[in-house]
């Protein structure tokens, strides 16, 4: 006859199988299927006419799953039911926006978990896929912007593409959305089929590179700066200690990032040591952030 600890053990197994086996579908799915970007280079010699190009929107990373709007970790986002409703029966993926250079604002209302009507009105769903692993992008494309515009809702649009011909061509048309507030561009291989994970078939192409740090301890700021931030200290993905003293907002530093944050730092290029250069602070990441 089993003992009372065995009983008590497998009744614990069981719950644990219980839990697993009811993690949502869609959300696993999410998780580990988002196609991710590379960092485009200048020198590389991909021909440019075969890729697609939009904007690239500052925004939150967003993926209807046909029933449910998630995070790119799966993770579901509270928005109004008017928000979704005209969403299809079909899987999509975009990003969260407002307008050019306004993230923390966006990230505020998207975060909060309860949704403010009033709020929302101001956010679009930039729709720039509709993932299917039998048709390249550049079919996709027309799909997802056919479907779009049958919805015919003002919050939902789809993301504009256009080709390119040249290094030179992309960079004129990167220098003048700059210079009017966007944050760079993406480029999709016209002929890629979908798939999850970072390759060549989707590129992010900005004015400066940006990568991530976790925070490791607080400088003490001198001058006007005294008893506030001087700068952070960080440890990159690649196991390089650096400082980041710059891009931080008075009220940043009178409340820093706290030690084991994760931060978002930009920066144009590397030392001869690695060390990242001219690194300069954009943002705390938040779990809602895009790639």
């Amino acid at each position: 006859m089993p003992t009372l600890s065995k009983i008590r053990f497998i009744y614990l197994v069981a719950l644990f199988i219980a839990a697993f086996c009811t993690f949502p579908a869609a959300a696993l799915q999410t998780a580990t299927q988002t196609q991710l970007a590379k960092v485009y280079e200048e020198n590389t010699s991909i021909p440019i006419s075969d890729y697609l190009v939009s904007e690239k929107y500052d925004g939150i990373r967003a993926i209807w799953t046909g029933s449910e709007l998630l995070t790119r970790q799966g993770n579901p986002i509270s928005a109004p039911e008017w928000f979704t409703a005209p969403l299809p029966d079909v899987w999509l993926d975009g990003e969260l926006w407002t307008k050019r250079q306004n993230f923390e604002a966006l990230s505020s209302i998207v975060r909060t978990q309860t949704p403010k009507d009033n709020r929302w009105r101001q956010v679009k769903y930039m729709v720039f896929d509709m993932p299917d692993s039998q048709r390249p992008f550049k079919e996709r494309y027309k799909n997802y912007s056919n479907l779009i515009t049958q919805i015919n809702a003002e919050h939902i649009k789809p993301v504009k593409q256009q080709r390119f011909h040249s290094n030179h061509e992309l960079s004129k048309h990167l220098q003048a959305m700059v210079e009017n507030g966007a944050e760079g561009l993406m480029l999709h291989l016209a002929t890629a089929l979908h798939q999850p994970g970072r390759s060549d078939a989707l590129l992010k192409l900005k004015p400066y590179f940006d990568d991530e740090a976790e925070v490791i301890a607080h400088l003490p700021g001198k001058g006007k700066y005294t008893d506030m931030l001087g700068a952070l200290r960080v440890r990159n993905q690649q196991g390089i200690e650096f400082s980041v003293g710059t891009g931080f907002t008075d009220a940043e530093r009178a409340n820093p990032p706290p030690v084991g944050s994760i931060i978002t730092y930009k920066y144009h290029g590397y030392t001869n040591n690695g060390v990242p250069r001219f690194a300069s602070f954009l943002r705390i990441r938040e779990e809602l952030e895009d790639e």
